[in-house]
């Protein structure tokens, strides 16, 4: 018996709906990225060309991507591609898969910048702990041209994705990055930081088994666990911050939005901080929180 013969727009539109049925979200943006991905076009092309027979080499192929969705593997990493800060990235289960959220924080470490809200200098020197796949960093590179940026990780594996990112994005010689936990590698340098921008791990350890296969079971736990409560690693960086911070420096901290209000007692009661600010993600809830040193 001859094998069906699929046209792309026959293809994409079973396979939204076998998508659908085993409750996958978004069903047919997933059928067509991971069609595109398999064709090694983009998903305009799918629609120009939707008539088109494919062959059944690149159906088997198709198949095996939506099996490896079905059980529940992120699309960015069986893509090993996503967008931030318009900027597309290498991303892999050694690195949390950048979130739209994060974009915030470059926001506003752009704008305390270019608004003069941090002491006018021919050179400001900026800090991303936790740098996973260096999309932070990366995106802060591009933007500030007077930036130099350290990243930090303590993930041997992230760090070599980071620094192929910034290969890819040309900007190598733009970030150092240094392997070791939070403020570890630059310790012994001394450097006085304007700008520490973080997104660190910040679930809580109880709340492991509610969350959504795709990431409880593929991203790195090293990047998500808080430990109890989910504030251990803001906390740290709340109380030592300030440390690496030039007068007048702010620091921006990601985190859940249930964390917000602990957050700023940290801040107020370490006695370091002033000038704090929360910044709501685009869906309106309150995400990002902001100080300034004292």
């Amino acid at each position: 018996m001859t094998p069906k013969s699929w046209t792309i727009q026959e293809l994409l539109k079973v396979t939204a709906e076998y998508l659908a049925k085993k409750q996958i979200e978004s069903s047919r943006l997933c059928a067509e990225i991971l069609l595109a991905h398999q064709l090694q076009t983009t998903r305009l092309n799918l629609y120009l060309e939707f008539e088109r027979p494919l062959k059944e080499e690149e159906v088997k192929g198709y198949r095996v991507l939506i099996l490896r969705r079905v059980s529940r593997e992120p699309v960015s990493y069986i893509t090993g591609h996503q967008e931030f800060w318009s900027m597309d990235l290498m991303v892999n289960p050694s690195v949390l898969i950048p979130r739209p959220e994060t974009e915030v924080l470059v926001e506003q470490a752009i704008r305390f910048i270019q608004n003069q809200k941090i002491p006018l200098k021919e050179t400001y020197h900026i800090l991303d702990l936790g740098t996973g796949s260096g999309a932070l960093a990366l995106a802060l590179a591009k933007d500030l041209e007077k930036a130099r940026v350290w990243a930090t990780d303590i993930s041997g594996a992230a760090l070599e994705t980071a620094r192929a990112n910034a290969r890819q994005q040309g900007l190598e010689n733009r970030i150092e990055f240094r392997e070791g936990d939070l403020w570890e590698p630059v310790q012994k340098e001394q450097i006085g930081f304007d700008l520490i921008v973080s997104n660190p791990p910040y679930i809580a350890e109880d709340q492991f088994a509610g969350l959504a296969p795709e990431v409880r079971d593929y991203e790195p736990e090293i990047a998500l666990n808080g430990r109890t409560g989910g504030l251990y690693y803001l906390e740290k960086i709340i109380r030592q911050g300030h440390e690496f911070l030039n007068p007048g420096g702010r620091i921006l901290l990601e985190m859940d939005p249930a964390q917000i209000d602990q957050a700023l007692a940290l801040l107020q009661s370490s006695g370091f901080y002033d000038q704090m600010e929360r910044v709501k993600d685009y869906s309106g809830r309150f995400r990002v929180v902001m100080a300034g040193k004292k």
